[in-house]
């Protein structure tokens, strides 16, 4: 093959780039410099646009003249080619897309063969370098037909020099990029995998000794007023380094003072961080190049196992964030970023994780100005080696493997093949480069707390030769790596140059045991957590109450920001894996967002953004406790307080409150006297809103809740008609019960123990026999309880009676059944006691006593489902709402009277689930054309109002393949067991299981 094998050799990283270094623009002048807009310089050349473009299914097919293509087709740079209708998308988490023979990667490996022309007229005083942001997976570069370089490293700037090769006018710019190269083995991001020239492409003029890197190095006086601002500067050409002249601006855009040293001094600073990002400007001045860097006076250190900023404890209220978009895939405009970046301020977010790559070369400047601490990954990633064979222990049995011992030695082996590529000597310099790149890149960023060494690569030689180098290099910052955890059979880990204990999806209770041993002094950090797939965050107020408890637990990085979701081709409609024709495929593992692919907010957002509110209230004893959750800033400087004050749902007073003097982390006490009251339910709800406007927050905007319980019982009286007496006519036949009241019948299954039929005036008002209901849709979070669940066969529980009797008493009719729940081939699942107390033709009582056996697993939830006729249902409700809850998930809603329909309850996932129920119901009241129903219950309840019903939902794929039914479905529940974030974390909490072996409700049934 005429190709060189660059792309199959490790050793082999870059040919004929430059070093890595930080990333800047120059500019001709401090004014346009300061505008810090890379389009506006005149030394920027941007190449990007319609490219002549063919894509081969195998490098193989690429003919040897291929500098002379005779291209037909065009692709826009930046693109990746699948979202351009090449090759096609692919989404695996862990399995690699290829064998595991590293270095080598399929014969049968696609590429694209890109080539544009450009009109250029070279100085010959200047030099000329162009940059490639982001090209996966590797780039052979050609210019004039002459060979330029090689260069992998997917998310990282490729730049080479241009000088000797360019031409006055016409130029031909020729770049073959492979799918897969060697580096590919260390770029197994769980992400939808995507190639081609993914970044921006343009070429820089520089002068002939041009400035090629700096680093600014900060350190601050132990009381933070005055900074020393070191400078390394490189040139080309050190040995001919011109003056140097810098001029430092402060953040309010007033010249300090200007200087031709590279220490100075600066006296009364303004601090940095991610609540008030005070940004100076320093302009770099020599020649006929201005460079501008932002410098944020911070520090940030680790002092007693507690993580310091400025001196101050900190906590990470983080999102891991890749970048993603389901039009663009990788490709990601600086607008695109922007509003994301508003989408967390607004949502109470500090801080991103840039999962698991460097994000745009701009991205960190964007999070210096607009307030984001940065964990900065390198682009490293090798979990498929842990998908390597090795015998299970559950399954190691069939191969004579029956020992405890046995069994704990197949699971070493599985992390020794997960330390695979970190202890490779093959690999030890492209680790070593691919974490080099990323600290070099984003040296001079002050959003820059801490480097990652990169993800779930397993631990080994090569990662800890990574570490020494960064903390030899950048020892003001941390270093992050959480795969140390990991040890190799052969190797005892060195963690020395390891700054956090860091962990993924463990449980609150493995946080306390962390801080039970004396010899854990590392602070601690969840660099994932909560996993954000379809209806989740369940447990985001318990990870939070968890890390509120300990100074040394720093914080947690939410997975992920949004949905990996891409357009189906010609469609608007978003698939995951498998929708693709792609082998292998890990289904909708990639729909794991607080927001959707398209940025739509889900429920899971909504839940964060609470739970993460800069202040929270308590009432105590006529008085409000208020503490200030912000790291930096005082309450009355950031919030402003407005309240209403409820009385059984009804507003009688509402103001603003002023907000009380509150330092960072401190509570203030606020008198406040209850009104007169009768003994009604008395709420306060309190809204924290934006006192003030900043760049990614409008003023007012709405920062957080809080309700406050003030007295009365937590429910809503409940409203029953009143009653007539009534005469009831009793009918047997062999299969059923018939009572009569007035011109409303009951009717009663003997073999089942249900009510079903219940009809008015002839007219039906279920339309279908009443359920007793165990089951939901199984959500994301339930895909490892589920197979206990199906093999249980809660999915197909159906009643059967045992006995059957009517009592006449004084005023009303008892249907007595004793029946159970049943799933073929297994045991009871419930036995059940149920009277149906019938009082008249427009009330009726249902009481159930449950028993469970023990040894079965949790229940989904136990309620009763009603059929109910398709018209134009509207309802009201009183619980937690407008927007969906649940026991564990219910922080971003509240208390209240709230109204629906069928279609506005339905909430909407890309895997469609259970969904829209609320919490702590009082009664719910439907009201249609013919009537209506008014629901309410012992003991506060659940209740779920949907077009579709939970077997449709079960049985598609995708939210746009549902079908409605032909009845509005009515779910009533006693319980509905808690959401939790489990597809990628803990079990469920037993407090929100519904695991109860016996248990006593009442459900009360008015007909309108």
């Amino acid at each position: 093959m005429f190709l060189p094998n660059y792309f199959q050799d490790p050793k082999v990283l870059h040919l004929n780039t430059t070093p890595h270094h930080a990333y800047f623009i120059p500019h001709p002048n401090m004014q346009s410099a300061v505008q810090n807009s890379r389009e506006f310089s005149p030394y920027f050349t941007d190449l990007n646009g319609n490219w002549d473009f063919h894509y081969f299914k195998s490098y193989w097919d690429l003919p040897e003249n291929f500098l002379h293509f005779n291209f037909q087709q065009h692709i826009p740079v930046p693109s990746t080619w699948q979202t351009q209708g090449y090759d096609q998308h692919q989404y695996t988490n862990v399995n690699y897309p290829f064998p595991f023979d590293p270095p080598y990667v399929p014969q049968e490996n696609p590429c694209g063969l890109y080539h544009r022309t450009f009109d250029f007229q070279p100085n010959a005083n200047k030099r000329y370098l162009i940059n490639f942001e982001g090209v996966d997976s590797c780039l052979f570069l050609y210019v004039n037909q002459q060979f330029i370089g090689y260069s992998q490293v997917s998310h990282c700037t490729a730049e080479f020099d241009l000088t000797d090769y360019l031409q006055q006018g016409e130029n031909h710019l020729t770049a073959l990029v492979l799918k897969w190269c060697d580096g590919s083995y260390l770029e197994d991001q769980d992400k939808f995998r995507m190639s081609g020239i993914f970044r921006d492409v343009y070429i820089l003029e520089r002068e002939q000794n041009y400035l090629q890197d700096f680093f600014i190095k900060t350190t601050l006086s132990e009381d933070l007023k005055s900074a020393v601002v070191n400078l390394n500067i490189f040139f080309r050409q050190p040995e001919n380094a011109p003056t140097i002249t810098y001029h430092l601006f402060d953040p309010q855009g007033k010249k300090l003072f200007h200087t031709e040293q590279n220490q100075f001094c600066v006296e009364n600073i303004q601090l940095w961080n991610a609540e008030t990002p005070q940004c100076y400007d320093l302009l770099i001045c020599y020649g006929e190049e201005v460079i501008c860097q932002k410098i944020g006076f911070r520090q940030i250190e680790v002092k007693n196992g507690v993580l310091l900023l400025n001196q101050q404890p900190i906590k990470f209220k983080g999102v891991n964030r890749h970048d993603s978009d389901p039009q663009s895939g990788y490709t990601i405009s600086e607008k695109q970023a922007m509003a994301d970046l508003r989408l967390m301020k607004q949502h109470n977010f500090n801080a991103i994780r840039t999962a698991h790559y460097p994000n745009l070369p701009w991205f960190a400047e964007l999070c210096d100005r607009y307030g984001f601490y940065l964990i900065a990954e390198a682009d490293i990633e090798s979990h498929g080696t842990n998908a390597v064979y090795v015998p299970s222990p559950e399954k190691s049995i069939l191969l004579g493997v029956e020992t405890v011992s046995d069994q704990a030695a197949i699971r070493q082996q599985v992390i020794d093949n997960y330390c695979y590529m970190a202890r490779s000597p093959d690999f030890t310099q492209a680790i070593l480069d691919r974490v080099q790149a990323n600290v070099q890149r984003d040296k001079n960023r002050p959003s820059v707390l801490i480097w990652s060494l990169g993800n779930e690569s397993g631990y080994g030689e090569n990662f800890e030769l990574a570490a020494r180098w960064v903390k030899a290099f950048d020892p003001a910052r941390l270093v992050h790596y959480e795969n140390a955890i990991f040890q190799h059979s052969d190797h005892q880990n060195d963690t020395t140059h390891l700054d956090l204990h860091s962990e993924m999806y463990r449980s609150t209770e493995d946080i306390e045991a962390y801080f039970a041993t004396e010899r854990n002094t590392k602070p601690y950090l969840l660099c994932e957590y909560l996993h954000a797939m379809g209806n989740s965050c369940g447990d985001a107020e318990d990870y939070f109450q968890a890390m509120e408890q300990h100074a040394g637990a720093c914080g947690g990085f939410v997975w992920e920001w949004c949905d990996h979701s891409p357009y189906l081709p010609q469609s608007k409609k978003m698939g995951y894996g498998g929708d693709f024709g792609d082998f292998p495929n890990d289904s909708n593992f990639c729909a794991d967002g607080l927001v959707r692919a398209d940025r739509h907010i889900q429920s899971n957002l909504l839940e964060l953004k609470n739970v993460q509110r800069p202040l929270r209230a308590k009432y105590h004893n006529g008085q409000i406790e208020l503490t200030n959750y912000l790291d930096f800033t005082h309450a009355e400087d950031a919030v402003s307080i407005h309240y209403q004050l409820l009385e059984n749902a009804v507003l009688v007073q509402q103001g603003q409150i002023a907000t009380p003097k509150i330092p960072p982390k401190h509570t203030a006490l606020l008198p406040f006297t209850l009104p007169p009251n009768n003994g009604s339910l008395l709420l306060l709800n309190l809204e924290y809103r934006a006192k003030h406007a900043t760049p990614l927050v409008e003023k007012n905007h709405l920062l957080g809740v809080d309700q406050l319980y003030l007295f009365g019982d937590k429910r809503l009286p409940s409203f029953y008609p009143p009653r007539l007496p009534e005469q009831a006519h009793i009918q047997h036949s062999s299969r059923e019960i018939h009572i009569t009241f007035g011109n409303t019948k009951y009717v009663f299954d003997k073999q089942k123990g249900i009510l079903s039929q219940l009809l008015s005036a002839q007219r039906p008002i279920i339309q279908r026999p009443l359920d007793f209901n165990i089951w939901r849709a199984p959500l994301d979070n339930d895909s490892l309880i589920k197979a206990h669940w199906f093999a249980a066969g809660y999915h197909q529980a159906y009643s059967r009676a045992y006995t059957m009797q009517v009592e006449q008493r004084q005023d009303h009719v008892v249907v007595q059944a004793h029946c159970a729940l049943l799933a073929v081939s297994q045991s009871k699942i419930l036995d059940l006691n149920v009277e149906y107390h019938l009082f008249d033709h427009a009330y009726f009582e249902i009481k159930i006593h449950a028993k469970k056996a023990p040894h079965l697993p949790f229940l989904p939830r136990f309620g009763l489902r009603f059929y109910l006729a398709k018209q134009q249902w509207q309802a009201r409700y009183f619980a937690y709402g407008n927007g969906e809850s649940y026991i564990d998930k219910h922080h971003a809603t509240q208390l209240g009277l709230y109204q629906t329909t069928p279609q506005q309850n339905h909430v909407d996932y890309l895997k469609p689930q259970e969904n829209g129920s609320h919490y702590h119901c009082s009664f719910v009241k439907l009201t249609g054309a013919e009537g209506g129903l008014y629901i309410t219950a012992q003991q506060p309840f659940s209740f779920n109002l949907s077009p579709y019903s939970q077997e449709e939902l079960a049985s598609k794929k995708h939210h746009y393949n549902l079908q409605e039914s032909p009845y509005c479905v009515l779910c009533v529940d006693y319980k509905m067991s808690g959401i939790g974030s489990n597809s990628c974390g803990p079990a469920l909490k037993e407090a929100y299981r519904l695991n109860e072996t016996q248990w006593d409700c009442t459900f009360k049934v008015s007909l309108l």
